[in-house]
């Protein structure tokens, strides 16, 4: 699948206490974040980093990603808004 395949609804973060609150609208920018701004390797990250690769293929909907994000960000207590 190319191109943006984006949230129903954007999922707001913020990462690290003094960080900007960042608003992720696609699963692209949700993988991203996975990769580069979690600190630690837990489940529920590598369940959405592997959904969000799922999406990315074809192969699942933005929704299940975005749901397994949502937890992953809630887990990682960067979640500020859903």
């Amino acid at each position: 699948m190319t191109g943006l395949v984006k949230f129903a609804r954007p999922v707001i973060i913020q990462i690290g206490r003094h960080g900007k609150e960042r608003i992720v609208v696609d699963v692209t920018d949700a993988a991203s974040i996975l990769m580069r701004d979690f600190g630690t390797q837990t489940i529920k990250r590598r369940a959405a980093m592997d959904v969000c690769l799922k999406v990315l293929r074809g192969e699942a909907h933005s929704t299940a990603a975005r749901g397994a994000f949502v937890t992953a960000a809630r887990e990682a207590n960067i979640l500020r808004g859903d």
